[in-house]
């Protein structure tokens, strides 16, 4: 349940400022992004969802070039 709650209030978060016009605020998308990938993949472990895990890694990849 908390993986669940993390999980959407960084990606909320994330696609939030992500869209913002000012771009000192646009940049912490990223960090954020960032900051939901632990839960993610610990969801997708616990839970055996290995394509999810893969899914991640994408992600992870992704929000380290911002």
């Amino acid at each position: 349940m908390w993986e669940q709650i993390a999980i959407a209030g960084f990606g909320a978060m994330a696609a939030w400022l992500s869209q913002d016009h000012r771009e000192n605020w646009r940049k912490w998308a990223s960090v954020f992004g960032l900051c939901g990938e632990p839960f993610w993949i610990h969801s997708a472990l616990e839970s055996g969802q290995w394509g999810i895990m893969a899914l991640c890694s994408l992600y992870t990849l992704a929000w380290l070039r911002g």
